[in-house]
């Protein structure tokens, strides 16, 4: 590592640790919050301290208690840990400080992975914005609206993102064996990748890339068997919780706002809309894997993403950073049209971008909740575009010849 690497990295570190302390200074001690966070914390603090069952009774009251001062009342969320055991591994170093520290270290952390997914969205585009563009990504990426409410709530939905993107990122770099890795760990929130994570190891399959699959197969069966040796009945427990998550959520996918909270149309109607962006994705699958048309990889995995947060039995406006994944691509078209005038307008994109959203949620919100077309705009405009300029996407990768995706 040459000096002025080193000297990066430190000065790097340090500015997280002053990030850290002035997080929990001016946010998360004064105000505490991040319940998102807060269920997985407790859940994992009672397992590794308590030794609970984190999907108890005793670990789901210790949660209410945290986030109400009381047990839940009826009608409200009850928290409940509702994970996949193996969160409690990742949880693990945190549960041993005070929950002001904990949620203040979290809260940087997702930060840190909102930055590091736009840098290497810029790397898998070959987008080297200038410097002053740049800066306003990295600063937009951290206070627009969607990534915003992930991090006000700390939602892991957030750290499923970067995973997502390191996976895809690692597979355009030929680094198959981290791209295995962070696929395996992304599981910890499934309904984030459930049409995603079979899209990337079908294609791994189909670039015989076996690498990348046997890294997923071996991470996923650690992270599956440790569990079951810490927690035999894990599996069967967070199926219950599941089971009844949409019992106490008002909204579901925005099919279902669409289909069934403003049409009326029942779970028939619902599964009608559904099945076609089903087949939308079985139709792209179809061209990449069986008539080999490998330049279609970047558009198909974008196209996944989307329908995946259309048509998930439940989804929240923090997952949205995903759509960060086809925007990076439309400004880094625009940017290099016109270097001047192109940075200029991106610039114009991302203001209205942030303004519009927040003012959409604010002007609409209901008893401090969400209004259900929050939830609409962002993943149809996504596939619209998707589907409008899907011949740009084909042939105006910035993916270089020699990469595996091509190969």
């Amino acid at each position: 590592m040459t000096a002025t690497k080193l000297l990066m990295v430190i000065l790097g570190f340090i500015v997280v640790i002053l990030d850290v302390v002035a997080t929990h200074n001016t946010f998360t001690a004064p105000f505490p919050g991040l319940n998102d966070f807060m269920s997985r914390w407790e859940g994992a603090r009672s397992y590794w301290i308590d030794g609970l069952n984190p999907y108890g009774e005793q670990a789901s009251l210790n949660i209410q208690q945290r986030i109400y001062g009381r047990p839940v009342r009826e009608g409200e969320d009850p928290g409940y840990f509702a994970y996949p055991f193996y969160t409690v591994f990742l949880v693990w170093p945190l549960v041993y400080i005070p929950y002001a520290w904990a949620s203040a270290i979290w809260m940087v952390t997702l930060e840190i992975c909102l930055i590091g997914a736009l840098l290497l969205l810029l790397d898998v585009f070959q987008w080297r914005p200038q410097p002053w563009l740049l800066a306003l990504l990295v600063i937009w990426t951290l206070i627009a609206y969607f990534p915003s409410r992930g991090l006000i709530l700390g939602q892991p939905g957030l750290l499923v993102y970067f995973l997502e993107v390191v996976a895809l990122w690692a597979l355009v770099k030929e680094r198959t064996t981290l791209a295995g890795i962070a696929l395996a760990v992304s599981t910890i929130k499934p309904q984030m990748g459930f049409l995603f994570i079979p899209f990337l190891l079908l294609w791994g399959v189909y670039k015989r890339r076996w690498p990348f699959i046997g890294s997923f197969l071996l991470t996923f069966g650690i992270l599956v068997g440790a569990s079951f040796a810490l927690q035999p009945s894990w599996l069967a427990d967070w199926l219950n919780q599941v089971a009844v998550y949409t019992s106490y959520t008002a909204l579901g996918s925005p099919v279902w706002i669409i289909t069934q909270y403003y049409l009326g149309l029942g779970a028939a109607g619902e599964w009608a809309v559904n099945l076609i962006f089903y087949l939308l994705v079985v139709w792209s699958w179809y061209k990449l894997f069986i008539r080999r048309m490998d330049e279609r990889f970047l558009w198909t995995a974008a196209l996944t993403l989307t329908v995946t947060h259309l048509v998930a039995t439940r989804t929240a406006t923090p997952h949205y950073v995903v759509f960060m994944f086809p925007l990076v691509f439309y400004l880094g078209e625009i940017a290099r049209r016109d270097r001047r005038s192109g940075s200029r307008l991106v610039a114009v994109i991302l203001a209205a971008l942030l303004v519009i959203p927040w003012l959409h949620a604010l002007l609409t919100v209901q008893a401090k909740f969400e209004h259900p077309t929050v939830y609409l705009p962002a993943p149809f405009i996504t596939l619209l575009l998707l589907w409008v300029t899907r011949h740009l996407w084909w042939t105006s990768e910035r993916i270089e010849q020699h990469s595996p995706l091509m190969r």
